[in-house]
């Protein structure tokens, strides 16, 4: 399994049991930096995982936290990236803070299904 491969099916495991999904913010709002397939704006399945980017990818620098429960990931945010076309970056990683980015209902459905089957998240 790939690295990003990695990362991603940690975001969708923890999510599924956290119910909790993590991005970065600044007085200027959100990123959706470019990438290969478009514009992708980042989130991360724990706290620490954003703290790590924040402190160790100088892109970051300066964002702080933010913290979306499930729920409004779900109703607000997948609706929202889906119609500005952003994709979601799953658990970006390393110096600069890459990985895979996916359509947000893909996300949506990969963590439901976890929630829905708890016992496969092993």
């Amino acid at each position: 399994m790939s690295q990003a491969a990695s990362q991603a099916w940690a975001f969708y495991r923890d999510v599924a049991t956290s119910r909790t999904v993590w991005t970065v913010r600044d007085d200027g709002g959100y990123p959706a930096p470019k990438t290969t397939e478009g514009r992708a704006q980042p989130f991360w399945s724990s706290l620490s995982r954003v703290q790590r980017i924040i402190k160790t990818v100088p892109a970051y620098h300066g964002f702080q936290p933010h913290e979306i429960p499930w729920t409004e990931f779900c109703e607000r945010w997948v609706p929202g990236l889906t119609r500005d076309s952003i994709r979601v970056g799953v658990n970006w990683s390393g110096p600069r803070a890459v990985g895979y980015d996916m359509e947000p209902i893909r996300v949506q459905q990969s963590v439901e299904a976890l929630i829905e089957r708890p016992n496969e998240r092993a």
